[in-house]
């Protein structure tokens, strides 16, 4: 089977959640036997491979304001001309639009006789949405419970829409027992993400305890993509300045995907302590994968997603509705985040001292996402667009707990 994915932002090593579970599906994918592209803009890169696509009819900056790629796209016509003849050019069966926007959902410019599907990754409740499903894609795969949830909690028919988790890069290799413990008494707390505030990272350094005797050690990536005009220099800026009057602080450059994993291997704990809820959570997943457990805020997908390994705490952000449209207006910490942060390093340092909950919190982290490796997560895939093995279909976690079939979610 051919299969393409559309997602104009994508690029190698992209720091974003959409780009790397793209990449690693379709691994996935070509792992069972299939052939997988990506059909992305231009401009091409140096790191561009034979699988990735690049479209002439469109380059977008770096960054570009996320609300803006709309505007950008000044020619749709030519746009949508020129994605159905790449199709056509490599003969594709199956084409998927991995975003309402950024994946083209809402032209859905597709030749007679190749299926479609839209993925959901983002909470939209703009137009974009409506005009996605109005094209009637063959199915609609949503990357979490969560997000089906929040979608018809404001208005969007959700009916038939099933669950397609992220797949991680790559099996993850969990350092020894012996290692682990000397992690736990003495290694680095690490993350990796993205200059955005909603993932918190200012907030975090701001509420460090002043003994926590540990190093604290943050990847801070730029993506395509900002909110606002010097959002991530604002960012990088703030952690920067915190972390010069804090010695054990250590903010460390972006880094490739291959290497996330081993990172938090390497850590004692994973933080993820974003402020808006996350619709997966794809750093939490590769630090479970390692038997990292993970910190962070009872939002979004991250209580199914970690479960009990790691510590979780309330950030009250209940009367907001997550969605695009409205984050750019909401990005600020929600009230009583200060006093939030503070018990999330309470939560964290007391994970850290007590030996019996922590190894038995690093025993389920692999649990919680054996799952969620490309070929299994390809079998997903497969089966909800009906020409997977039967014997090849797996379960997912629901908000329940419980696990629930594909098919019948």
């Amino acid at each position: 089977m051919k299969i393409a994915f559309v997602l104009l932002p994508y690029g190698p090593d992209e720091p974003a959640g959409i780009e790397r579970s793209v990449a690693a599906l379709a691994a996935g994918l070509r792992a069972r036997g299939h052939r997988a592209i990506i059909i992305a803009a231009g401009p091409p890169t140096s790191a561009d491979d034979a699988d990735l696509v690049r479209l002439d009819t469109i380059e977008l900056p770096r960054p570009m304001l996320f609300d803006d790629l709309p505007r950008l796209l000044t020619s749709p016509a030519a746009l949508c001309g020129e994605v159905e003849r790449i199709l056509v050019e490599h003969d594709i069966d199956l084409v998927c639009w991995t975003d309402a926007v950024a994946g083209l959902g809402y032209l859905a410019p597709a030749p007679a006789g190749v299926r479609t599907v839209l993925m959901a990754h983002l909470i939209r409740a703009d137009a974009s949405i409506h005009e996605s499903l109005a094209h009637k894609p063959d199915a609609v795969l949503a990357v979490s419970p969560f997000v089906i949830e929040e979608h018809a909690r404001v208005g969007v028919d959700t009916r038939g829409w099933q669950v397609l988790p992220n797949p991680l890069p790559r099996r993850g290799t969990p350092p020894s027992r012996q290692i682990r413990e000397w992690l736990r008494l003495n290694g680095p707390i690490r993350t990796l993400t993205r200059a955005d505030p909603v993932k918190g990272m200012s907030g975090l350094l701001r509420s460090l305890p002043p003994d926590l005797g540990r190093p604290v050690q943050i990847a801070l990536a730029d993506a395509a993509f900002e909110l606002w005009d010097g959002m991530q220099q604002a960012v990088r800026d703030e952690c920067l300045a915190i972390a010069e009057e804090r010695p054990e602080v250590e903010i460390l450059p972006a880094m490739p995907w291959d290497e996330a994993q081993g990172f938090l291997a390497g850590a004692a704990l994973a933080m993820v302590p974003s402020v808006w809820p996350e619709t997966f959570g794809n750093v939490a997943a590769e630090a479970l994968s390692v038997g990292t457990p993970v910190a962070g805020f009872q939002l979004g997908n991250l209580p199914v997603l970690v479960g009990g390994a790691g510590c979780l705490v309330e950030l009250d952000r209940s009367n907001e509705v997550q969605h695009i449209g409205g984050v750019t207006d909401s990005t600020a910490e929600p009230p009583g985040a200060p006093e939030a942060f503070t018990r999330l390093w309470s939560a964290a340092t007391n994970l850290l001292a007590d030996h019996d909950a922590y190894h038995a919190a690093s025993d389920l982290a692999r649990d919680q996402v054996q799952l969620y490796e490309p070929a299994l997560v390809a079998d997903i895939f497969l089966s909800v667009i009906g020409t997977g093995h039967p014997d090849r279909r797996v379960p997912i976690r629901t908000p329940h707990g419980g696990p629930h079939d594909t098919e019948e979610h």
